[in-house]
Formats: structure tokens, C-alpha cells, sequence
């Protein structure tokens, strides 16, 4: 079901490119905050490579984003997301804002998949974003607080 979702939405990019910018998500490095405990639960993967699509509608100081991917997990494991979320134009390139996640990977939750709002910010060049999320720790869903970094090229 999930591969027919990340499928549906690839597809569909294509015709509303026009409106929008397209970028691919070059997954990323994690950083863990209580690192003794990640390494005790084998959460402690900080490379966490994977690609995934953005298509970025850009505002005058909003820009709303529609995220989808795939990625090697702090658990060493797939981790599938699709999501979507706002950034706001704090300065001319740095951009704060907030997402609503849809996660599945064995490593969270017991391995269910999951909805999250989450905190994201991003730093803007021409050809591409750098981009950050924080991943608190929530009782049963994620052990450790974490951040996430990934870089988005755009293809313009």
C-alpha cells in the first residue's frame, strides 16, 4: 500500500510541475542526542542515506512543501514517509516551519506506521536546501531525541 501511495504521488508530479518547483531528497545524517542510549537500543546509525521527491509551491514568505521517500533508519532499517508542511521566510534563505508526517519503518512505534506533526527548518541556496528536522522523543513511538539533515536538489 505504501509503494502504491509513493507511486500514485511520483506520478502525478509530472503534471503540476508547472506551478511548482521539483526537487530530489538526498537522505541524510542523524544526530542523537543521548547517544549511550542509542547505542544501547541499536538506534545509533547517524548515515542514513535514501532519496525521496519535494514539490515546493513558493509563496511571498510562505512556501508549502509535499515531501515522499524512502531512507536507512538510526535502527538500520527502510523507513517509507510522505508528508506535508509549511516554511515560513524568516530571512531571505533561512526557513522555519512545520510538517505533518506519515512514517512506517520498523524502528518507530513498534513498527505501526504513524502520523507526527514535526518541526523542520531549511536553509535555501539557488540549486539546492539544506534541511533539518527535529524527532523528539515520544513515550513508544521514538526512544531518543534526534535530528535529521538531508539536502534537497532542485531541477530546474
Amino acid at each position: 500500500m505504501i509503494a502504491r501511495f509513493m507511486l500514485i504521488f511520483l506520478m502525478t508530479l509530472p503534471m503540476t510541475v508547472h506551478s511548482g518547483d521539483l526537487g530530489i531528497n538526498v537522505y541524510g545524517l542523524s544526530y542523537h542526542f543521548d547517544r549511550d542510549k542509542a547505542r544501547e537500543l541499536r538506534d545509533d546509525n547517524w548515515f542514513n542515506y535514501g532519496l525521496g521527491a519535494r514539490y515546493r509551491l513558493p509563496g511571498e514568505g510562505l512556501d508549502w512543501f509535499f515531501d515522499a521517500g524512502a531512507y536507512h533508519d538510526s535502527g538500520r532499517n527502510t523507513a517509507v514517509l510522505a508528508g506535508a508542511g509549511g516554511f515560513w521566510h524568516a530571512t531571505a534563505n533561512l526557513r522555519l516551519g512545520a510538517a505533518l508526517a506519515f512514517l512506517h519503518s520498523k524502528t518507530y512505534n513498534d513498527g505501526q506506521a504513524f502520523v507526527a506533526p514535526l518541526p523542520v527548518a531549511a536553509y535555501e541556496w539557488r540549486s539546492a536546501t539544506l534541511n533539518m528536522v527535529y524527532l523528539p522523543k515520544v513515550h513508544e513511538i521514538n526512544s531518543i531525541n534526534t535530528l535529521g539533515f538531508w539536502l534537497t536538489v532542485w531541477l530546474r
